[in-house]
């Protein structure tokens, strides 16, 4: 399985496997975009940071994902003020924003190469949810001053996309999309650069004790403070947190480079796009002008056998002009998500951190969890604690049952997307 990703990757740092003894101010586990921004704003703090990877760095969400970069949290945000009261949200509104511009800060800073492009489409794909798209516009504008978003009625979408699939849309001008494993591969080197050391193909075996000693099959890192950056591989390492989560795969193709005619005119604006689906479809187009499209989950341990034609399918309902456009590439990926899709942020003990939960939105709210984590262990644990404090539950079940159960609503609101 080779994505488009891999094969156009920025040449990568080669990491040695931990294979003795060693200490540090902080240990991370898992070297994803999470583990990487942590590790990079504690190192710029001065902080001895070392990382432990069990595959390769970027080997999970963060170098296999569609690339967009959002505002907002990834729930509603006048959900948030109903759930949480308008000062709460106006606060996750704030770190919303300022999650996007520590992507775009990040890579200006350490010039990193990953194909940085601006806005987002969001597009109804039922004409009753025009309405709602509408108040969206109004409400940001009203409540958050916020006027970087446009709402585009079904008269002006050839505007904006080549599809007579959808009714109408919002342009969000303050998003952007990048080339989601270059941008990961940025932060290692920017992270290596400040200080940090990496071990890849080390997978943590158990960690405890006073002080706290993280061991490896391989060696051990004697550590004053640790922070869990797995996410959807978190599995059987933290009992405590694995049940707030559920891993699902998802899949992506990349066609063969279209002409700038066709590309031009299926996406006019050179955004990224994602529809209003449940199961959400996700699409950009890369430097080199392919089509990147996400489409169709599964909720198992495997991937689908042509994960090409299993993605193509909805690809076509959207652009059925691509009929015999090739698909050069197809993959797939592990994220983890919420049962309110909210993140999951927290302390199992005063010098044990994890964050996860990204439910899709992971390239700014992953890299905005590392600056958090650095300023709580720095001392300022008033923003962590923002986000620690959301409202979370277990899934129903616990880790047993929550596949069987996730399958059962998916199927649904599956049905609620087409019926």
């Amino acid at each position: 399985m080779h994505s488009y990703y891999e094969a156009t990757a920025k040449p990568r740092q080669v990491f040695p496997r931990l294979e003795s003894h060693d200490s540090a101010d902080i240990c991370i586990i898992g070297a994803g975009y999470t583990g990487l921004s942590s590790a990079l704003h504690l190192a710029k703090r001065g902080y001895k940071v070392v990382v432990l990877e069990a595959e390769t760095v970027a080997f999970g969400a963060s170098g296999r994902n569609g690339g967009h970069v959002g505002i907002g949290q990834r729930a509603d945000q006048a959900d948030l003020e109903d759930k949480l009261g308008h000062e709460r949200a106006s606060v996750l509104w704030d770190m919303g924003l300022e999650a996007v511009d520590t992507v775009k800060s990040l890579i200006a800073e350490h010039n990193i190469d990953c194909d940085l492009k601006y806005g987002n489409l969001h597009l109804a794909h039922k004409k009753r949810l025009c309405g709602e798209l509408q108040e969206e516009v109004a409400f940001l504008a009203d409540r958050y001053n916020f006027t970087d978003m446009e709402y585009i009625p079904s008269e002006r979408l050839g505007e904006v996309v080549g599809s007579k699939g959808f009714y109408g849309g919002i342009w969000d001008k303050a998003s952007c999309h990048l080339h989601p494993l270059n941008y990961a591969l940025g932060l290692v080197d920017a992270a290596v650069q400040a200080g940090v050391t990496i071990y890849e193909h080390s997978r943590v075996t158990t960690y405890g004790g006073s002080p706290l000693v993280v061991k490896t099959s391989g060696g051990q890192i004697t550590t004053s403070e640790l922070i869990l950056a797995c996410n959807g591989y978190i599995e059987n390492l933290e009992p405590k947190i694995n049940g707030y989560i559920m891993p699902i795969n998802n899949f992506v193709l990349a066609t063969e480079p279209l002409s700038d005619e066709l590309a031009l005119s299926i996406i006019p604006k050179d955004t990224s796009m994602a529809d209003s689906r449940f199961v959400i479809n996700y699409w950009k187009l890369s430097a080199d002008n392919r089509l990147i499209f996400g489409g169709g989950e599964n909720y198992r341990r495997g991937f689908p056998n042509d994960i090409k034609n299993f993605v193509r399918k909805y690809m076509l309902q959207i652009y059925p002009q691509l009929a015999d456009t090739k698909i050069d590439y197809g993959w797939g990926g592990t994220l983890a998500i919420t049962l309110n899709r909210l993140p999951h942020f927290g302390r199992l003990q005063d010098n044990i951190w994890h964050m996860q939960g990204y439910s899709g939105h992971g390239v700014p709210t992953a890299t905005f969890a590392g600056k958090l984590v650095a300023e709580a262990i720095s001392g300022k644990l008033e923003r962590f604690d923002v986000m620690a404090d959301l409202p979370t539950q277990k899934f129903p079940g616990g880790t047993l049952l929550r596949w069987p159960g996730m399958v059962s609503a998916m199927l649904y609101y599956s049905l609620r997307d087409r019926f």
